[in-house]
């Protein structure tokens, strides 16, 4: 009993990634840029939908649930990160970290669900575009974005409560910048063993299930496009479809790297690696992919510019 209220009272302590060094501030700053970058790219991609009436369809709705995904994973551990660096250590308490791990799965296999709905949303526009709306009404489109939120708030509610549920009076130093589950449970000085394999096995069914919808849905994509007669057509579907698939491969790789590859073929410095990957630079980067593949979105931008330019010239 003792232990487990030590377990509950300390604090742990995260991985400081960089020290005070010349090349460590070089890259702090540049995950300061990227970070900024990432909040500044998906806010205004959320600005754009919500006010552009040309984004109000079903996949840009899908989108904008997708670049809110994209704000909250970088703010759950970069701040952290970043104030760990100016004070010099990584101190952080039990309920704050429990709040981590927590939020880190919500969104994580919130936007894993998300996706794989996407990519079913991108094969109805592609195999059926004349019943695109009836397939994609608004009722659907709800039904989805509320199935991929509650599908987080389920795994991480359950996957959180268990792991807290064990006592942690050994080390409390986390090989991790971020509470990430499989790095706390190597501080428990319990019996974790069946609990990370049935970790090892929902984390796989969590993974596996949506990728099947994704191969499936794309599979129907590619026979319908080979299927199109014109050149015009099957160059407006590729380019549809190709930066959702971008989107799904930066995200899903570094995913299946950390929860579907054994611990023993991957170190932590990789793993920091690879979380540093998916929730700061992926983050970044769907808003870029998804500008620059667009034309509507960057219509709807060099209209609000222009806009913005000729109010500031009156």
């Amino acid at each position: 009993m003792r232990e487990s209220n030590q377990s509950v009272t300390s604090d742990f302590t995260l991985m400081v990634l960089f020290s005070h060094s010349g090349p460590h501030v070089v890259l702090f700053f540049l995950v300061t840029v990227i970070f900024t970058m990432g909040l500044l790219g998906n806010a205004i991609l959320l600005f754009l939908i919500h006010t552009d009436s040309r984004l109000h369809t079903p996949m840009y709705f899908l989108l904008s649930q997708l670049s809110l995904l994209d704000v909250g994973f970088p703010l759950v551990t970069i701040p952290k990160m970043a104030a760990d660096f100016l004070q010099g250590e990584g101190s952080i308490s039990f309920g704050d970290c429990a709040a981590q791990m927590f939020f880190l799965m919500l969104l994580g296999v919130s936007e894993g669900v998300l996706l794989s709905l996407m990519s079913y949303d991108r094969c109805v526009a592609v195999c059926h575009p004349l019943h695109y709306l009836v397939f994609m009404r608004r009722q659907v489109c709800l039904l989805m974005v509320g199935t991929s939120w509650l599908s987080g708030v389920l795994v991480a509610s359950i996957q959180t409560s268990i792991t807290l549920h064990f006592p942690y009076c050994a080390s409390h130093t986390v090989d991790h910048f971020s509470c990430e589950l499989p790095a706390l449970l190597k501080l428990s000085c319990a019996d974790t063993s069946a609990y990370e394999l049935s970790l090892s096995i929902s984390g796989v069914l969590i993974l596996l299930l949506p990728l099947s919808l994704i191969t499936t849905s794309y599979s129907h994509v590619l026979r319908a496009v080979l299927r199109m007669q014109s050149a015009e057509a099957r160059h407006k579907a590729f380019t549809t479809c190709s930066s959702h698939i971008t989107v799904v491969g930066l995200f899903y790789g570094a995913a299946i790297f950390m929860y579907m590859v054994p611990g023993t073929y991957h170190s932590p410095q990789q793993d920091n690696v690879v979380s540093l990957f998916y929730s700061l630079v992926t983050p970044t980067l769907n808003p870029l992919i998804y500008s620059l593949r667009n034309r509507e979105v960057r219509m709807a931008l060099v209209k609000v510019i222009g806009r913005t330019g000729f109010k500031s010239k009156r």
